[in-house]
């Protein structure tokens, strides 16, 4: 299926079409390009994707966005980056379906996919989202720059750390429905305070439709300050959480025998009894605010519920990994090695401490961008490692001292310096029917420890 032929592109970038041809893909990453992609040349301080023109039409590309003379069939403009943008802004235009905007401290992706899944089984092939956690500046637009023409839905996650950055996201992808998942002490070191990081949470209400719709958490502590954001911006609110007062309430929440919840909720219009597949409060949270924006744009929330109760932990995020030992048994893994900030710890943490388990092993990253309060941040996490019944921890990073230091004498415990180390500290010490949850900052790379039990390549 054609998505952009060149004369499109030409005209939604000001460019000059060198040739004709029809793309079914787009992608900025040589790697990740396929036959009949279009790739965008972009750009860096360490690489210029002109360099890879050969390889890219070598593996199949259909044409390439160009801002240099080539032989290879292309549109050529003055700046890639800012043609990237306004190809984006050209998909969102055509696109004549609901849109859905996610950001929030913790919880985007997966909120995100859930909200995929949910109306892609209500109509299916016709919902569009971000691919990975494609939520930045570059990923933005790609991610809108791919959405098919006749999509009913698109969900896209727009992330920060700096103020202004959702603001001028939320502009190219012009939500209808705009969902702030939570606030909390992320990127806390180019913030004043947590403050700070609703407001700029809340720039994702400036783009919004006109008559569009603000989801907001009702439980957390920033929520009249985002309801205030969203009034400016002549949004209809919607909360949601486990309090009196949620718009979109859980009434009660049982846990499943399979480890996932089963969830009473009252919404804006009816009420509802679904099963989320995965275990976590924090998934109950993220799927009450899945199943208001459903509501929102008019979609069939009880088929939402069924799409909930398939979803599987993502990759990074969730995932419940078995691993064979070589001297016979098994042990499973939780791999939440993508990111982790306090808040998420504390969460993946309460799931680990339900978790059926000879043993129970974390394997912890230092923290990221927590400021001058990063010592505390980490040492804090004491509490909820010894209420998870953690029998034995691997720390990963100088940033893990504090939590060290706090552990001293209460629960067994090694710190190492990297990812490789943990990586020997934990195959020298799996046990059959240990349980271990994998979690830290992106930048300490665990997800070679994933790899390493389970036999891939990273």
């Amino acid at each position: 299926m054609t998505l952009w032929t060149s004369a499109e592109i030409a005209a939604a970038t000001g460019g000059a079409a060198l040739a004709d041809f029809a793309a079914s893909g787009v992608a900025f990453d040589s790697r990740e390009v396929g036959p009949g992609d279009l790739f965008i040349a972009l750009k860096g301080t360490t690489t210029d994707g002109h360099r890879y023109l050969d390889d890219v039409f070598a593996r199949g590309a259909a044409g390439a966005l160009v801002s240099q003379a080539t032989a290879h069939p292309a549109v050529q403009v003055g700046d890639t980056m800012a043609a990237l943008e306004a190809l984006g802004i050209a998909a969102r235009a055509r696109m004549a379906g609901k849109v859905i905007g996610v950001t929030g401290s913790v919880g985007k992706t997966g909120t995100k996919e859930m909200l995929f899944a949910a109306l892609d089984r209500g109509a299916p092939g016709t919902a569009h989202r971000s691919v990975k956690s494609y939520n930045n500046h570059t990923g933005v637009p790609l991610s809108l720059a791919r959405m098919p023409v006749g999509a009913r839905h698109g969900v896209f996650e727009m992330g920060m750390n700096h103020a202004g950055e959702l603001a001028a996201l939320t502009r190219m992808v012009r939500p209808h429905v705009a969902i702030i998942t939570t606030v909390a002490s992320v990127h806390l070191e180019h913030f004043r305070d947590e403050a700070g990081i609703a407001d700029a949470k809340a720039e994702i209400f400036e783009g919004l439709e006109p008559g569009g719709t603000a989801i907001i958490p009702h439980d957390n502590i920033h929520r009249d300050r985002l309801a205030a954001a969203a009034r400016a911006a002549g949004a209809r609110i919607v909360t949601f959480g486990t309090s009196p007062g949620a718009d979109v309430r859980a009434m009660e929440v049982v846990r499943s025998a399979g480890g996932g919840s089963f969830v009473s909720a009252t919404l804006m219009t009816r009420e509802l009894g679904f099963t989320i597949g995965q275990p976590g409060d924090h998934l109950v949270s993220n799927a009450l605010a899945v199943l208001a924006a459903v509501e929102a744009v008019g979609g069939d929330v009880a088929v939402a519920g069924l799409a909930l109760a398939d979803m599987a932990g993502l990759a990074g995020r969730g995932a419940r990994v078995a691993v064979t030992l070589p001297g016979g048994g098994a042990a499973r893994i939780i791999d939440e090695s993508y990111n982790a900030n306090p808040t998420s710890m504390r969460a993946t943490l309460a799931v680990l401490g339900a978790e059926p388990a000879a043993r129970r092993i974390a394997v912890l990253g230092q923290m990221g961008e927590l400021g001058p309060e990063s010592a505390a941040f980490h040492a804090g996490l004491a509490a909820p490692v010894i209420a998870a019944g953690v029998a034995h921890a691997i720390l990963v990073g100088e940033g893990m001292r504090a939590l060290a230091n706090a552990l001293e004498g209460q629960v067994e415990f090694v710190h190492v310096a990297d990812a490789q180390a943990a990586i020997a500290a934990l195959h020298a010490s799996l046990r059959d029917g240990d349980v271990v949850l994998v979690k830290g900052s992106n930048a300490v790379g665990l997800s070679a420890i994933v790899a390493s039990l389970s036999g891939e390549r990273e």
